[in-house]
């Protein structure tokens, strides 16, 4: 029985040796290189690779501007009675002036240093300089700067060629399409690598309205994460290209809700081009038209169906608007085919052209629709 038992347990210590062995041989070695590398690639994705891309032409906007505020004294009224003047000097409102910083976020389009980014960012600067991703601060020029489309176009001149961005060729955004938004939110990281928010193009031709004298007109919904110093940063697509310029954002907290609003690249394009050649945008267009809201009494007297639109309440001797047709009663429903609600609307439209632009009014007149053909004169002065 003893011999059996021991019989036994030394088969049980071989079966162990055994184990232990077969455990040793098959034990994981070390990933190779070509292993580590082809997990790194399974991560990469259209939206990392348009990020690096992107990263080096990305830059903050820290700018000085002098805000000017008028005093009133209290005692303003008080003194202007003869009685207390004869006691006291004369005092007066006066205005005072303290300097202000402000920062925002703008991107590179050409190797020699021309900068994109918001009006309400760097478009009353008496001094503007720049960071770079990789850390370096250049000071830059004011070129020339455009509220209406809250856009402008500053200048450094860099010792090296810089890394850019190209804007996309196509006249506006797939909707549903990934949208990536690349900035220096609240100023936490200047002269750093870019903060990157991504979401998808929720929308395109949004209007807002006129707001600050700003037109927010034909603008790029977004839900990528847009806050307080993403102003003027790209709104980029997964090819790397600029597809809007990151403007506005409707919140109630004054963080980002999902409701952000980038410039389209088409219009940016536009008017960069203008601020680049003449440091302005002309707009002193005229057509010889005097407008008026469509109310209801009015729509009702001229049978008209609704209140949309502009009427056109008089027509200049000699003026565009009269070598093309118009009529007093007219009541101006789109203008290239674009539909115009009111005259708020109509103001928006017409600041997307300029001086010898020719257009095409839809008219509604008797209640036959009309299309007639206006070439856009020049104020005079």
């Amino acid at each position: 029985m003893e011999r059996i038992l021991v019989y036994i347990l030394g088969i049980a210590l071989l079966g162990c040796q055994h184990n232990a062995q077969s455990q040793e041989q098959l034990a994981p070695t070390e990933p190779s290189v070509s292993a580590n590398e082809s997990i790194t690639q399974s991560r990469q994705t259209a939206i990392t690779r348009a990020v690096q891309a992107a990263t080096p032409a990305i830059v903050s906007v820290n700018v000085i501007e002098i805000q000017r505020l008028l005093y009133r004294d209290p005692f303003e009224s008080l003194f202007n009675d003869p009685f207390f003047r004869q006691f006291f000097s004369e005092r007066q409102s006066r205005v005072i002036e303290h300097h202000v910083e402000n920062l925002g976020s703008g991107f590179v389009i050409s190797p020699d240093g021309y900068i994109v980014t918001n009006h309400h960012v760097a478009g009353d600067a008496v001094k503007i300089t720049v960071s770079l991703a990789n850390g370096q601060t250049l000071d830059a020029d004011l070129i020339g700067a455009d509220k209406a489309t809250d856009l402008a176009l500053l200048k450094v001149s860099p010792e090296e060629p810089l890394e850019y961005l190209r804007f996309s060729s196509e006249p506006e955004p797939i909707v549903g399409e990934w949208a990536i938004a690349l900035g220096n939110p609240f100023g936490l990281f200047e002269a750093a690598a870019p903060s990157v928010t991504v979401g998808v193009v929720s929308a395109a031709g949004r209007d807002l309205g006129i707001q600050d004298d700003r037109i927010l007109h034909n603008m790029i919904q977004t839900d990528a994460a847009i806050n307080s110093g993403n102003s003027g940063g790209p709104l980029i697509n997964a090819l790397g290209e600029v597809i809007g310029v990151n403007t506005v954002i409707y919140t109630k907290s004054g963080g980002s809700v999902g409701l952000g609003f980038a410039v389209p690249a088409e219009k940016t394009q536009r008017i960069i081009a203008e601020l680049r050649e003449n440091g302005r945008v002309d707009r002193s267009y005229y057509t010889g038209i005097s407008l008026v809201e469509i109310t209801d009494d009015i729509a009702e007297a001229l049978d008209f169906e609704d209140t949309r639109g502009v009427l056109v309440a008089d027509v200049d001797s000699n003026s565009p608007a009269e070598k093309a047709g118009l009529m007093p009663y007219d009541l101006i429903t789109a203008i290239q085919d674009e539909l115009i609600t009111d005259q708020e609307d109509y103001v928006a439209r017409m600041y997307d052209f300029r001086p010898g632009d020719t257009i095409t009014y839809h008219i509604l007149r008797d209640n036959r629709e009309l299309e007639l053909s206006l070439q856009i004169g020049r104020t005079e002065g």
